[in-house]
């Protein structure tokens, strides 16, 4: 008779529930016993539970709701939450997402348990060290037994940082799994009606700190926005970080703007399915906007992305060039390559065949 196989997934921002989704359902048709921590990293109604409705993802096993207050506070709560839930759960491996502050954490709990790790979205790297997502990208994949790489390159960077090349396998993107099966709840008119875009708009998106915590980024920033939208509208979902910085730089005196809260995961890709660009510093949507076809403006100095330029629709700009690039995509002037072979909706499928190989290696030694 097979033996149970057990999992548990942590989960804890908006990328996170869009990346575990798909793979929660192909593990549950391979019969794997499932049990979900949220660590409420994001945990107002926009910012987690409409996600959570959106993507139909089963209720929380535990919610830690170690959001607010300031990153450190939100650490120690995960360091001091996520042993009690996970010595109850008692899983044979933890599946972890990304790079936010709550996989990191986790994974650094997992070890200290003698839990193996699964990192879903594996070996991605920007170079720079000043992101911290780039630093939790790096201690999951050290403590990770099993590597799921969304890209070729990914296999190379583990490698190199010593992991076995027999852990990593290149699955494809789960988040792009869920932009394909949510594709049928698109509805770009209701969200139009709404928020009162127009036919032709621009969407923009910023929440990283290297863009929104410097006032003088900020301006500059804004000062491009400015330009940019005496071309077209230009339609910003505000996310909570960047708000007070945005508005004292003059965000709500840009004309042509429509600021509005920040939107459940099918509103706001139905909004960047019919838009002419997207400005973004946010890592998920290089991806989504490289599988629905739209040009993206990234302003950061680096991705941990590359195939999203490769073999994508992403570009990478600079505040001072953020409204010549604009222009330039009005223009016609942009290419638009990809998407990448494996992006094709069944990374989940993929993964699961091998997650389940894996703990039955485990369950055998």
């Amino acid at each position: 008779m097979p033996k149970e196989l057990k999992v548990t997934h942590i989960v804890g921002a908006r990328p996170n529930f869009v990346k575990a989704a798909p793979l929660v359902k192909a593990l549950e048709a391979k019969g794997v016993t499932q049990s979900l921590i949220h660590t409420g990293q994001h945990y107002d109604d926009i910012m987690s539970d409409a996600f959570f409705r959106d993507l139909n993802m089963p209720t929380p096993d535990f919610n830690l709701h170690v959001g607010g207050g300031s990153q450190f506070d939100q650490l120690s709560k995960l360091m001091l939450g996520l042993p009690d839930a996970l010595t109850a759960l008692s899983p044979d491996a933890l599946i972890l997402y990304g790079d936010v502050n709550s996989t990191m954490v986790a994974s650094i709990v997992a070890n200290r348990l003698d839990i193996p790790v699964i990192h879903v979205e594996a070996g991605l790297r920007s170079g720079d060290m000043r992101m911290p997502e780039e630093s939790n990208r790096k201690i999951v994949d050290m403590f990770a037994e099993l590597h799921l790489t969304t890209s070729p390159e990914a296999l190379e960077n583990l490698v190199n940082e010593g992991a076995s090349a027999s852990s990593v396998h290149e699955i494809g993107n789960t988040m792009i799994d869920s932009l394909f099966a949510s594709a049928h709840l698109f509805d770009f008119e209701r969200v139009q009606a709404k928020l009162g875009v127009p036919e032709k708009f621009g969407v923009v998106t910023m929440h990283r700190g290297g863009n929104v915590d410097d006032p003088e980024r900020v301006k500059e920033i804004v000062e491009s926005l400015t330009k940019a939208a005496a071309m077209t509208t230009l339609v910003l979902p505000l996310h909570p970080r960047g708000r007070q910085t945005l508005m004292e730089a003059g965000l709500d005196k840009v004309e042509n703007l429509v600021v509005c809260d920040p939107l459940g995961y099918t509103d706001f890709l139905s909004l960047v399915g019919k838009a002419q660009f997207v400005v973004t510093d946010s890592g998920g949507v290089q991806e989504e906007t490289t599988v629905m076809g739209i040009p993206c403006l990234t302003l950061r100095p680096n991705t941990e992305r590359p195939i999203t330029i490769t073999e994508g629709t992403n570009r990478l700009v600079t505040a001072l060039t953020l409204s010549d690039e604009i222009e330039a995509v009005l223009a016609g002037d942009f290419e638009i390559k990809g998407p990448p072979a494996l992006w094709d909706g069944k990374a989940a499928v993929r993964g699961a065949e091998v997650i389940v190989s894996f703990l039955n290696a485990k369950k055998a030694s």
